[in-house]
């Protein structure tokens, strides 16, 4: 139950830090210095990018058609929804195949349920890391490629949210595919095996239990001549 606990814990927490970096500004960032101060600042996420100048001011532009934009923008937006609709429902089930709650059935199909509650919480780990690595690899191939002239940007805090989540995740719900391993084997150590009963021994027990109805014998006088 403890190891149930501290698995729902964790996989609620890497939940939330997966679903913060949906509205998270800072995915990527560059900026611009000046001699003395930070003249603009620019970032971008998965819905928009902005520029925010020196005296804190921030214009910002929607992306202006889903189909236009780059593959993996839309590949990291279907991943990351992936990521929070699946921890979403490994969540309820969770709670519900969990040993200290009182509903689910009995111990062995709440640790069925929990388990599968860990397979979509590592489905949702799994789909929040490649979102967010694939993010990471077209930023440092653009930073990194010196035929790039346009914009480069460096790593946001997004992406660290997003990873730190994902591992999160992962763990939890590695944690709770064990409970299932476990349920079965403290199932069998509860099964006392008697050995088999031989026949004979079926059968003295049987003879033994009848009583003797075998009337008594009268002997004569000449019997103890």
């Amino acid at each position: 139950t403890s190891a149930e606990i501290i698995a729902f814990l964790l996989t609620i927490s890497g939940w939330v830090l997966v679903s913060s970096t949906l509205p998270t500004d800072y995915w990527k960032v560059s900026t611009i210095d000046g001699t003395v101060i930070t003249t603009a600042t620019f970032w971008a996420n998965l819905w928009k990018t902005c520029v925010t100048d020196s005296t804190g001011v921030s214009n910002c532009k929607d992306f202006p058609s889903m189909l236009a934009l780059d593959g993996y923008i839309q590949a990291c937006r279907g991943l990351m929804i992936s990521a929070v609709c699946l921890g979403f429902f490994g969540a309820v089930f969770g709670l519900i195949g969990m040993k200290c709650t009182k509903v689910g059935g009995s111990d062995r199909t709440k640790a069925k349920i929990a388990c599968l509650s860990g397979l979509m919480f590592i489905l949702s780990g799994l789909c929040s890391m490649t979102s967010c690595s694939l993010y990471a690899n077209r930023i440092t191939s653009e930073f990194f490629d010196p035929s790039f002239v346009a914009q480069k940007y460096e790593l946001g805090a997004a992406l660290f949210i997003g990873w730190a989540g994902a591992s999160l995740c992962i763990i939890g719900g590695i944690i709770f595919c064990f409970s299932i391993a476990e349920n079965s084997n403290s199932a069998r150590r509860g099964y006392a095996y008697n050995g088999a009963t031989s026949v004979m021994s079926s059968r003295t027990k049987v003879h033994n239990s009848v009583p003797d109805k075998t009337p008594p014998k009268h002997f004569d006088k000449n019997a103890y001549v």
